[in-house]
């Protein structure tokens, strides 16, 4: 088991006295079920565990009715050895969307208060895309607004990538005491965490491509386990889309890695398919969207705080939710330029999605700056009561539009900038260069 971020999560949960049955989204493979799992072993004398989506039979527990009496009876029934205790009891509900009436059963579970619920769910924010069959047993079930508590999960993120790799809060604090003093780190460290960051690049977050890649070093068997990652995404994408919406919505996934490299990433649909149109694909990305499997970056109006307020609803970039998912999307070779040191290939986008990564899985929504002929900024943050720009350059990168930018505040409402790339600490007037490692440090908002 790698150190995860949710089981501090988990534990203010049961914590909390009025907690409800809890639900942890995220996208599948990510390690919800092993988290889940691990926490509630460690927490109850006894846990019946329940897989939907291996064992749709387990439907039949919540039928017909779905007083909680009654489905401790039939589980029983059909697991005689499982011991189900008031008060030492935590029922766990994996791949919950695949049995609607089992998450309908967490109000009554609730209001009857003698167990514990946590379900976990890949595919529960593609309900809009459910066949018509389907849509009808969740509105026969209804889902329980106001008897669950919802937290999302994502991939392992760089942080929790560092723990696997021996990391300690000593080092932690070292970045971050470097990080709030504007001074170079010592090169022995330096070249360590450089290291491990193009790594993970092509590793990413997936637990079990990152036990592959601790166990044998072998990046021919990380990437067969990535790729098998994404065929399995799309098998989701057949089985859980509305038929109309399969082809299209596979269209759109395969499109990500030629939209990253175009000059100006700004997704476009005409790049899905020659004369394709939002009216036609909107849904379909949208399902990805939902599934946790991309990311959307917005453009703005302007460089000024709120950055919600100032997005551009119909311009966006879509990065991929985790990092070593879009390298194993691209040729073979692309690990060992990575490797190698070069993040700025494919025309940057390797270095744009890798912080895409780290921000999005920080739980930071992604903004760029966009004028055609003109400024180009690749992120945009709120980081110390700013709008701060990002960006992600070689090391003689001349980041000509963050200059503009600093040079005319008047204009643009923008006093500093941060600077991500292959290189150590420094500070030039308003502009703070950082190791891209160092990314996931910026958490000041």
């Amino acid at each position: 088991m790698y150190k995860r971020k949710i089981e501090n999560i988990l534990q203010l949960w049961l914590d909390d006295v009025s907690h409800k049955p809890l639900v942890v989204k995220g996208v599948r493979q990510c390690g919800k079920t092993s988290s889940v799992m691990d926490f509630a072993q460690k927490h109850f004398k006894n846990v019946i565990y329940l897989d939907f989506h291996e064992h749709p039979e387990y439907k039949k527990f919540f039928t017909p009715n779905l007083e909680v009496d009654a489905i401790v009876m039939r589980i029983t029934a059909a697991m005689p050895d499982a011991e189900i205790e008031a008060g030492k009891t935590c029922f766990v509900f994996d791949e919950i969307q695949d049995c609607p009436r089992a998450r309908g059963s967490l109000k009554y579970f609730h209001l009857d208060g003698r167990y514990e619920v946590i379900c976990t769910g890949s595919l529960l924010g593609v309900n809009g895309y459910k066949t018509p069959d389907e849509k009808a047993e969740e509105e026969a079930a209804s889902i329980p607004v106001g008897f669950e508590d919802i937290v999302n999960m994502y991939p392992m993120d760089f942080e929790e990538w560092l723990w696997a790799n021996g990391i300690k809060d000593l080092h932690f604090d070292y970045l971050k005491k470097h990080l709030n003093n504007e001074t170079p780190v010592e090169e022995a460290l330096h070249d360590r965490f450089h290291e491990l960051l193009l790594q993970y690049t092509i590793v990413g977050g997936m637990p079990e491509v990152v036990t592959t890649f601790m166990e044998t070093k072998q990046i021919g068997k990380v990437l067969s386990v990535q790729r098998r990652i994404i065929d399995d995404y799309k098998a989701d994408m057949v089985k859980y889309a509305a038929t109309a919406d399969k082809s299209r919505i596979r269209e759109c996934f395969e499109s990500i890695p030629a939209q990253l490299a175009r000059e100006y990433k700004k997704f476009s649909y005409t790049a899905v398919r020659h004369g394709g149109r939002g009216r036609d694909y909107a849904g379909s990305l949208q399902w990805i969207e939902d599934a946790g499997i991309i990311r959307r970056c917005y453009n703005t109006s302007t460089t000024e705080l709120p950055l919600d307020g100032n997005r551009i609803q119909s311009e966006f970039k879509v990065y991929m939710a985790d990092i070593g998912l879009l390298v194993a999307m691209l040729e073979e070779g692309t690990q060992s330029s990575i490797l190698e040191g070069d993040l700025l290939n494919y025309k940057g986008a390797i270095a744009e999605n890798l912080v895409a990564d780290i921000f999005g899985k920080m739980g930071r929504k992604l903004y760029y700056y966009h004028k055609d002929g003109g400024v180009e900024l690749d992120f945009l943050v709120r980081y110390k009561g700013q709008c701060t720009p990002v960006e992600c350059k070689a090391t003689t990168g001349n980041a000509k539009s963050m200059r503009t930018v600093l040079k005319h505040p008047e204009k643009y409402h923008v006093t500093s900038a941060i600077k991500l790339g292959d290189y150590n600490i420094g500070k030039s007037n308003e502009l703070l260069t950082l190791p891209m490692y160092m990314a996931f440090l910026l958490t000041e908002v």
